[in-house]
């Protein structure tokens, strides 16, 4: 899919206009990139998953007093898998943000276009937002629901309201994303800070439970991604001033 500038204005007449360099141009490149890291970034949790069994297994068998079971072979081999488990989970979480930024702030310029007066945040804000403590807990939702709203087909239907494309997805994908992060940094506390076996197995359990969390937060935004990259191609391909609209 690719996008070609509407010859009529893409936007009812607003009282401001696009920013400097803000054109359409097709992000499904950067979100076909971003869903495949997403599931790159799934794999990872799922490895972490299994491995996160193998450290169970072990401190399981050594809080029961099955120490016959418990080679120092095996202990190792659990816990250098776990380990590399981290480390790959890591590099996928840091590839797939790039490249998530990349789309997400070519979505904002999109949307711009689509609706210059319609952004309560500046264009730098898409990238920004999410390296501001505290605030990046709701600073990117923000972003993120001006663009939905842009890219939204009723916002330009008589009567239209921005409400008209349900934000129920990206609630969702919002409220998993936060809730596995801080599970997540949590469960990665405990195990930093685990010594003893039984501590070591529930902050394994809590590890198992942010993974878990992650997979479904990253399912979610691979929806977003495609609904979100979908609705802009609907939108730049019949906007205001189309047949479909007049």
């Amino acid at each position: 899919m690719s996008y070609t500038p509407p010859s009529m204005p893409v936007a009812p007449p607003p009282p401001s206009a696009p920013g400097p360099g803000a054109w359409l141009k097709s992000p499904v490149g950067l979100a076909n990139g971003t869903v495949a890291l997403l599931g790159v970034g799934i794999a990872t949790d799922l490895f972490s998953l299994w491995a996160g069994g193998g450290v169970f297994g072990v401190v399981s068998d050594l809080i029961d007093g099955d120490l016959g079971t418990v080679t120092e072979d095996r202990a190792d081999r659990a816990d250098s898998l776990y380990a590399a488990s981290g480390v790959f989970q890591v590099a996928a979480l840091v590839g797939t943000a790039v490249l998530f930024l990349c789309w997400f702030r070519r979505v904002r310029v999109n949307a711009e276009v689509f609706a210059p007066d319609g952004h309560s945040m500046s264009r730098g804000w898409a990238v920004g937002a999410w390296f501001v403590p505290v605030a990046n807990l709701w600073f990117p939702r923000r972003v993120a629901i001006d663009i939905w709203d842009a890219s939204s087909e009723g916002r330009w239907l008589p009567g239209g309201d921005p409400q008209a494309g349900r934000r129920t997805l990206l609630n969702a994908w919002w409220t998993l994303w936060i809730t596995s992060s801080v599970v997540g940094w949590i469960a990665s506390q405990q195990y930093r800070k685990a010594e003893e076996p039984e501590k070591i197995k529930n902050a394994v359990v809590s590890l198992m439970a942010s993974d878990l969390l992650s997979i479904a937060a990253a399912v979610l935004a691979i929806l977003f991604v495609r609904r979100l990259t979908a609705m802009q191609g609907a939108k730049a391909r019949s906007g205001p001033g189309s047949p479909t609209h007049a």
